[in-house]
């Protein structure tokens, strides 16, 4: 499945936030894909590796004790129990491989990417740190639709990546450029904490976001490097695992009882258990059309019970 999406130079704070929001909207807000009556989501992330080479302050990664690097990584095992258990689903939706870690800094990447680009659309987002001319080029002919590539340092880097970009030879469009390199309240006013792991800037509030809304297990699985599935990008602290892919199907998972206790208090604007009761993200950018899919099938399943 292709995702197009345009490419982005300079932009202040807000734009960047648009712009990062639009690129997703062709994924996370069509009409969802059943199988059995069941939305399944649109967005797959896996987080393939537990380092990053950076401490970003607005990022959990900066402190030790709350996101420390582990070192450990997603095996090719677990990578191939994932394919078979979407293509038993019919999976059509898109995987991005992001997480709590930088995902360039796994060994076997065009491995991963190989075998899940030959069914499924892949972007990589990462901070360009580990990228070069030859990985790009690996990159580009192992099946990956799309580098998200966040610039932190200043828009220095837009020529450097662009000259790697031409002298690589790949198609310009493949490479987003985000510059990411807004400094403290400046750019910490358009992020979120990561479900209270982070406090720079100046901050939404949790306390606003009191009975409001959120889409997140509707539309988006997020796994960890060892099968771990959780409800979003923003648990960091790990703190509600919600199965393990190595231990059962993904459909099973995706249709669990915690799963849909979650639905239920998230979808109801109660964000009373961790890591949603310390979370100010606002969780209803994307995903209306699978949480209205969601409402319909559990008024359905009432009315056949009546």
């Amino acid at each position: 499945m292709e995702m197009k999406i345009g490419h982005n130079s300079q932009s202040n704070p807000k734009e960047t936030i648009e712009k990062n929001i639009n690129r997703k909207k062709p994924i996370l807000d069509r009409d969802p894909q059943l199988y059995k009556g069941v939305p399944l989501p649109s967005w797959i992330e896996l987080s393939l590796i537990d380092v990053c080479n950076r401490t970003c302050s607005f990022c959990p990664k900066s402190d030790p004790n709350i996101a420390p690097d582990t070192h450990m990584r997603m095996e090719m095992v677990l990578i191939n129990k994932i394919i078979q258990d979407l293509k038993k689903i019919n999976f059509d939706g898109f995987f991005t491989l992001c997480g709590y870690g930088e995902p360039l800094l796994h060994s076997k990447i065009t491995e991963i990417t190989n075998a899940i680009g030959e069914f499924w659309g892949i972007e990589i987002v990462t901070n360009g740190d580990p990228l070069t001319k030859k990985k790009l080029i690996d990159l580009y002919n192992s099946k990956v639709s799309k580098i998200v590539l966040s610039m932190y340092d200043g828009p220095e880097q837009i020529d450097k990546f662009n000259d790697m970009i031409r002298d690589a030879k790949v198609p310009r469009d493949f490479v987003v450029l985000r510059d990411r390199w807004h400094k403290g309240e400046e750019f910490s006013d358009y992020i979120t904490n990561r479900a209270g792991t982070v406090k720079n800037g100046k901050q939404i509030d949790v306390k606003d976001l009191i009975n409001k809304k959120c889409f997140y297990p509707a539309y988006h699985i997020q796994v960890d490097w060892n099968g771990d599935v959780y409800l979003c990008p923003h648990d960091w602290q790990r703190k509600n695992p919600l199965g393990n892919l190595m231990q059962k199907e993904f459909f099973e998972i995706w249709t669990g009882k915690v799963y849909d206790k979650f639905r239920k208090m998230l979808f109801n604007g109660k964000r009373e258990e961790l890591p949603c009761s310390k979370c100010n993200c606002n969780g209803k950018v994307h995903g209306n059309k699978h949480f209205n899919e969601w409402l319909n099938l559990w008024n359905n399943n009432q009315r056949k019970r009546a």
